[in-house]
């Protein structure tokens, strides 16, 4: 039991290095990065995702269980696994999105542009790359990962690495809770949801204008107050709600409710 709980926490955090990774490299090449900035991506400081050390598990524990999938055709059982490999990576991501809109007022990956998108958290694009990164895993990690982790459990740097990794990542992860409690906040009184990366773009266009220094991975300390900031990024969300660009901020309805001589208006968020 516990050599299984060793490797599920080896393969957590692989999956958020590796991940953060592929998501800096992403995020700077994409086509919607007119200005080719690096951004930290992300709620943490450091180098890595939590989603992908969740996905990355995930796919582990799935292509474990390719023997329960009763498909007589071999080509077809592996195509059944990568399907649920993508819907598992797909339902995953909807919730982690999800939590951090309702409970965090924050958004921190944005699919609106792309067809087929769902709150702009999930779509069938990224669905299929979730395909075709399960598939990836399963043919050229997944058959040589349990001859890793025992090399690697045999060797003392090991558990000091992991040790390491998880001690920095639990500080961090205080740490960086106190940034986004403040962004909650402040989102919170203003009824909007904050998108994240393009927070950072704001405050990294902000520091170069006013010759600021600006950390890649502690983007929120500059001269300029986090409060500052988010100030500022108000003011630059609310003239692009104008222009009909975004809508980033939470409707109100107005609900009537009546007594038999007096009638008040309530407010109630859709």
């Amino acid at each position: 039991m516990a050599y299984k709980l060793i490797i599920l926490a080896f393969i957590f955090a692989a999956g958020c290095v590796i991940g953060w990774g592929i998501e800096v490299l992403y995020r700077r090449f994409k086509k919607s990065n007119t200005e080719k900035v690096w951004i930290n991506p992300g709620f943490l400081t450091g180098p890595y995702l939590p989603l992908y050390g969740f996905g990355l598990t995930l796919l582990y524990i799935l292509a474990s269980m390719e023997k329960y999938i009763h498909v007589g055709n071999s080509m077809v059982q592996k195509l059944v696994l990568f399907l649920i490999m993508a819907a598992a990576m797909t339902l995953t991501e909807l919730i982690a999105g999800e939590i951090f809109i309702i409970r965090m007022h924050i958004k921190l990956w944005d699919y609106t542009d792309n067809k087929l998108n769902f709150k702009g958290i999930i779509c069938l694009r990224f669905s299929l790359y979730w395909a075709v990164l399960g598939a990836v895993y399963y043919f050229l990690i997944h058959p040589h990962i349990l001859d890793m982790l025992y090399w690697f459990s045999h060797n003392l740097l090991f558990s000091f690495v992991i040790g390491f990794f998880y001690g920095i990542f639990f500080i961090d992860l205080c740490y960086s809770f106190k940034a986004v409690e403040k962004i909650r906040k402040f989102a919170a009184e203003n009824e909007m949801i904050i998108r994240y990366e393009e927070l950072k773009k704001h405050i990294k266009r902000t520091a170069k204008i006013r010759k600021e220094r600006y950390r890649f991975m502690l983007a929120f300390h500059t001269e300029t107050s986090i409060s500052e900031h988010l100030k500022q990024y108000l003011i630059a969300q609310r003239e692009q709600q104008r222009s009909n660009k975004i809508n980033d901020f939470i409707k109100k309805k107005i609900k009537t409710v009546s007594y038999t001589h007096l009638t008040l208006p309530t407010t109630e968020r859709v």
